[in-house]
């Protein structure tokens, strides 16, 4: 049953952006890794939501840490298939 406990319980652990301070919903994922600690194929994560976006993309892109950046529902379809 939907009840506005469970909605608030949903809301509390949907996915938030990366960005400090930031408590919005994610829609993006930045896939990144530091080639000096990381092994190629290793791929952390940020989210972002739409307003952060460009912003992590360029703080991971000026240090070649940026490898992908794909919406949340691309990300859990790819990893549900994993």
């Amino acid at each position: 049953m939907n009840s506005p406990e469970h909605a608030a319980e949903s809301a509390a652990t949907a996915p938030i952006c990366s960005a400090k301070g930031c408590r919005t919903a994610a829609v993006w994922v930045l896939a990144w890794n530091n080639p000096k600690l990381h092994t190629p194929e290793r791929r952390k994560t940020w989210l972002a939501c739409d307003e952060h976006r460009e912003h992590l993309s360029s703080f991971l892109g000026v240090r070649g840490f940026l490898k992908d950046v794909v919406t949340l529902t691309e990300w859990e379809s790819s990893a549900e298939g994993r």
